[in-house]
């Protein structure tokens, strides 16, 4: 049970029994996921780090925090898939739209969307809850295709880096729904 209620007008309501059905997976808990042991930030590029949340490797699909803490950039991209992000604290933007997002701001992104993530310099780091579907095709200087990241890649990346760090490879399975 959470929290016990004081004075919360359902604090007499009696939780449901049968919380999860019999084939499903139980719930993720994280507390604070944007700060804490800084090993569980698993770097993407010089400048950015990514703390996975949930992945599904069926549905080709994760949900992260993506981390800067001074100006940084990711690699031009494009993405086939709808994209939703949700601006934590910082400041970021990507080059080829005329917005920059700060903390509450939400972006929907819509397939078929190449771009240039950056990274302000900022007095908080940039931190952006992602849900990404599908592979992220990485984009030369020109806008053509010079590349995937996707799911997999994602997971053999965070496999090698909590391995390195101490924490353990197996940690990435217990990610998975």
């Amino acid at each position: 049970m959470p929290e016990a209620p004081k004075s919360e007008f359902w604090r007499d309501i009696i939780p449901i029994e049968k919380v999860f059905k019999p084939d499903a997976a139980p719930e993720t808990y994280y507390p604070n996921t944007t700060s804490g042991d800084e090993r569980y930030w698993v770097p993407i590029s010089d400048t950015v780090s990514s703390r996975p949340l949930w992945i599904s490797p069926s549905r080709n699909m994760w949900a992260d925090i993506l981390m800067a803490k001074e100006a940084g950039l990711v690699n031009r991209h494009y993405h086939p898939h709808q994209i939703f992000a949700y601006t934590v604290s910082g400041k970021w933007g990507y080059l080829e739209h005329d917005w920059t997002a700060t903390a509450g701001d939400f972006i929907y992104e819509t397939p078929g969307e190449g771009h240039t993530l950056v990274a302000y310099d900022h007095e908080d780091p940039m931190q952006v809850f992602f849900v990404v579907t599908g592979p992220l095709i990485w984009l030369d200087e020109n806008g053509e295709a010079a590349g995937y990241f996707d799911v997999h890649d994602y997971i053999a990346m965070a496999k090698e880096h909590y391995d390195k760090v101490g924490i353990g490879a197996d940690f990435v399975d217990t990610l998975f729904r």
